[in-house]
């Protein structure tokens, strides 16, 4: 049985002619339609500047990105895509699109809130991108209280570097964005959230025992206990690849504890939030100091979209997560 929303999302939606006014849909052929998937996928494409860093955003293969944007294309009988070697970049008719493209998403988004007040026994859904600290560390404290005040709302959380939730958060793909100052922020309303800072762990009996403070450049000739697949691993590494070099990884575990446990019984050093030092530090029987880096000290911000009316959950949640603030 389709629900309202997905019966939404899976509404054709015929655009304007490029270049005409919106007033000559009369004139538009009945092929040149796009689902809010289509139009969703494309700005994906475009923010990423590339097809495949678009398609994953927009929660796609490859081939089926690929395979849209061709069909949209030929449907409007119009090339929508410069491509090149170093990604892509949008024709004017591109740019007409998105412009469109974002109205329109906007105009949905606004819509559902509008109708959430009236119904009854539907379950609202909001999408939350963060970092890995504020995924691992932060949001499970604040969120749970919220969540359990709000049964009728799921939260679909993702993990992202900060710089991708900037953009995803201005071209309307989530909700609510936890991340970190470094990012840029044009077309984001922001509110401070929380201070993460970054330490390196190590044995009690470790030649780095009883330092409170350590430079980046220090741990590189040593081994370290890594983080698998997560936006802070390639912030450590993208940090490293500044400085010349790389880390030189032992093994790569999905959870701070696994790597805390590591960690304290020898097998090498990491580089985890200091929360989850502090937490660990007795159990896993680990020290930790931290690095004096300016990128290790990082004030993150609950960032919204500037254009956007958020639904009335999403409001409560972010007027939540901003209450009372650490940072």
């Amino acid at each position: 049985m389709t629900t309202p929303s997905e019966a939404l999302d899976n509404a054709g939606v015929v655009m304007p002619a490029f270049g005409c006014s919106e007033g000559t849909e009369a004139t538009i052929p009945t092929s040149m339609r796009f689902d809010l998937t289509d139009l969703r996928l494309f700005l994906a494409v475009l923010d990423a500047g590339s097809i495949t860093h678009g398609a994953t955003e927009a929660g796609m293969s490859l081939p089926a990105a690929s395979e849209r944007l061709r069909d949209m294309e030929a449907s409007g009988k119009v090339l929508l895509l410069h491509r090149g070697r170093r990604g892509v970049s949008p024709t004017e008719a591109g740019e007409a699109l998105a412009h469109h493209a974002r109205a329109i998403l906007h105009q949905m988004a606004q819509m559902r809130g509008e109708l959430g007040r009236y119904a009854k026994g539907l379950r609202a859904n909001i999408r939350i991108l963060a970092n890995t600290a504020a995924v691992s560390e932060f949001l499970p404290e604040r969120l749970a209280p919220w969540m359990a005040a709000n049964p009728q709302v799921d939260i679909e959380l993702k993990e992202r570097q900060s710089p991708d939730i900037a953009r995803s958060i201005a071209a309307g793909f989530a909700e609510i964005g936890i991340l970190s100052g470094t990012a840029g922020t044009e077309g984001l309303t922001l509110r401070p959230f929380a201070v993460d800072r970054l330490v390196a762990v190590f044995p009690p009996d470790h030649d780095f025992a009883g330092r409170r403070q350590l430079r980046f450049a220090d741990l590189l000739d040593h081994y370290f206990v890594g983080l698998m697949d997560g936006a802070l691993q390639q912030h450590i590494e993208m940090q490293a690849a500044r400085l010349g070099t790389k880390i030189r990884p032992r093994i790569a575990l999905r959870g701070f504890e696994g790597i805390c446990r590591m960690v304290g019984e020898g097998v090498g050093i990491a580089i985890v939030p200091e929360k989850a030092a502090q937490h660990w530090k007795r159990p896993a029987r680990i020290d930790f100091a931290r690095l004096c880096d300016d990128w290790a000290t990082r004030r993150l911000s609950v960032a919204v979209s500037s254009g956007a009316e958020l639904a009335p959950a999403a409001q409560s949640l972010f007027e939540h997560l901003t209450s009372g603030n650490r940072a």
